[in-house]
């Protein structure tokens, strides 16, 4: 091949990648020839429209979490997934409503057009001009734009008719308004030693050893580590750390704000828009003739909506002086304020708040000394590291250094205060005999290095050790059996309804109590079982060392017809059915993409990420 003819075939190879390269371009931009990334019965997925979607779902994610979020971090949420499923479903209704025919007319489609506030001139009356610019910014032409407000409508008229009429029987609100507002009334009291006609007399040593024998679960000692560990705490630091005098008093003037506050009120600030009705306001307020919430419901507005806070009088402005020359509870105003003139009530008065320098020392040496503290303990690390590192045992180090030694049988249920550090505890649980020990931190900015030095497991603790707690739980079954026995012989009376007080127990009369009520002193298990009961029904409940005993006066149903209740119903039968509608258009969605094929297109796809990474 000649020379000439070899540099001509070079030069159209390379005008063909630089085609190649420029129509990859293209698609990445989102401008290319590829202008979907799938098809549904027929119905395009637009590129753009997918890119779009995907954008608006980023902004609401960083909206709700105040924190930016990468496309990345999108798609480990699932974000590109849920996004192309919505626009499958939305295509794929498109393809159901033309195939069954629903569509809107050009005069329908002017009224949906002219509707859209961003085609609107200040007048109300449809601007041609922003009709067109908008349409153009937002990448599309007038054909498209109409075409796509059309498919919109008739999805809408789909959907709106596979879910509408979808309600609820009162039945079932009823029945769920009744399972959580339903109320009982019932008398109880809890019985114990002191209502036996005998004492329970304390158990032999045979009685002690039986208890034992055969409780031997109730009595075991955990498995547990033998640790020996070094640890150095800043407030094992803070008596030998100087603070200088000046700069105590230095952090102190840079926190007079903290330590010196002025006196502030709680306030609720109502603005009108003209002084005349201001003061009338205020004249009908003095008059008694009306209220300031019955002024602010008038408005309507709520208090949330007037309450401004905590305020000192400098917040306030020209009305300082005003609101805080008067009590609690009292209307100051109307005053000129920069959002017009207002009344002021004061809700609450907090005092001031003094503190001088000789009170706040202590505290700031404190937290001075502690800060620096950390600061040395931190330059230490890498020395007792290296000293670990060449072979000194933690005896050493608590020679050697400021560090100090000691010991734990560590279990989960450990109390000692080096348990309490989590750092300590997950190393704890993990370390091997064979571990070399090594420097790890504490969450308050100490340091400490621990050594397992064996195990034992779980095993019956020693009679001797738990001899008072055998007794006391010997004492406890007891006493129980003996209140079971006098409670089996008063049911029959007290089935008939004999008051508590008769057999001279106490009784506690409570009203009005919900399912998921609290009475205080009432053992686990108490109001479910109430609620289990019927009406007269008497029930004993053993909680170990003694038995609540309940009758249960009366079911109180729910007022059905008060204003509360009422729109608890509603606000249940409202959910439910609405529940039930999203569930059968998801099945309907589903239907449809059996019904019409997806295709998608993955190379497009990956475009659209890649210019969103």
């Amino acid at each position: 091949m000649s020379k000439g003819k070899t540099s001509k075939t070079l030069v159209w190879i390379l005008m063909a990648m630089l085609i190649l390269g420029l129509g990859g371009f293209g698609v990445t931009n989102l401008s290319g020839a590829t202008r979907t990334v799938g098809d549904v019965g027929g119905k395009e997925i637009d590129i753009n429209a997918y890119a779009r979607a995907l954008q608006e779902e980023l902004r609401t994610i960083e909206a709700q979490t105040g924190q930016s979020i990468s496309f990345s971090q999108g798609q480990l949420l699932g974000l590109d997934r849920a996004v192309l499923s919505r626009l499958v479903v939305t295509r794929a209704m498109d393809a159901e409503a033309e195939h069954i025919g629903i569509s809107i007319g050009d005069e329908n489609l002017r009224r949906e057009l002219i509707a859209i506030p961003a085609f609107q001139s200040l007048d109300g009356s449809f601007d041609r001009d922003a009709y067109a610019f908008a349409i153009d910014q937002a990448g599309m032409n007038e054909t498209r734009f109409e075409d796509s407000v059309r498919e919109e409508t008739a999805r809408s008229l789909l959907q709106g008719a596979v879910v509408s009429g979808i309600n609820m029987p009162d039945t079932y609100a009823n029945a769920v308004v009744n399972f959580v507002a339903e109320q009982r009334d019932f008398t109880w009291t809890e019985l114990t030693a002191d209502n036996l006609t005998r004492p329970i007399a304390p158990p032999t040593e045979a009685d002690i050893k039986g208890y034992y024998d055969d409780n031997l679960e109730d009595f075991m000692i955990p498995a547990m580590r033998q640790i020996t560990f070094v640890q150095l705490n800043p407030e094992m630091l803070i008596d030998s750390v100087e603070i200088e005098e000046s700069v105590l008093q230095q952090a102190y003037e840079d926190r007079s704000a903290e330590f010196n506050r002025p006196e502030r009120r709680l306030v609720e600030r109502l603005v009108f828009p003209n002084m005349a009705a201001a003061k009338e306001a205020k004249e009908q307020l003095d008059a008694d003739k009306t209220t300031f919430e019955a002024l602010v419901e008038s408005r309507g507005l709520a208090l949330s909506d007037v309450d401004i806070g905590d305020v000192s009088q400098a917040d306030l402005g020209p009305a300082g002086g005003s609101v805080f020359g008067e009590p609690t509870g009292a209307i100051a105003g109307p005053v000129q304020t920069d959002l017009g003139p207002a009344l002021f009530r004061t809700n609450g008065i907090l005092a001031a708040q003094l503190t001088s320098f000789d009170q706040a020392r202590p505290a700031l040496r404190e937290e001075l000394a502690t800060e620096r503290a950390r600061r040395i303990i931190d330059a230490q690390i890498g020395d007792i590291d290296d000293l670990l590192a060449a072979g000194a045992t933690l005896e050493e180090l608590a020679t050697e250094t400021e560090m100090q030694i000691g010991s734990i049988n560590w279990h989960e249920g450990a109390e000692d205060r080096i348990a309490g550090y989590e750092g300590f505890r997950n190393l704890a649980a993990t370390v091997k005999v064979e571990d070399f020990p090594k420097i790890e931190e504490l969450e308050d900015g100490g340091i400490f290095a621990l050594r397992l030095d064996g195990e034992t497991e779980t095993q019956p603790a020693p009679l001797e050790d738990v001899r008072m707690a055998v007794s006391d739980a010997w004492t406890d079954a007891r006493t129980g059996q003996a209140l079971n026995i006098l409670i089996t012989n008063l049911m029959p009376r007290l089935e008939e309804g004999t008051d508590f007080t008769s057999f001279g127990f106490n009784a506690i009369e409570e009203t009005d109590i919900v399912r998921n009520g609290f009475i205080p002193g009432t053992p686990a298990g108490f109001l479910p079982m109430v609620f289990e009961m019927q009406q007269g029904d008497v029930r004993a409940l053993n909680d170990g060392a003694g038995i609540t005993l309940v009758r249960l006066n009366s079911i109180n149903a729910p007022a059905i017809g008060s204003p509360e209740i009422s729109a608890f119903s509603d606000n249940i039968t409202q959910q439910v059915s609405t529940g039930i509608a999203q569930d059968i258009f998801d099945a309907y969605a589903q239907s449809l993409q059996t019904i019409y094929p997806v295709t998608l297109n993955q190379q497009a796809l990956n475009a659209v990420h890649s210019q969103l990474q």
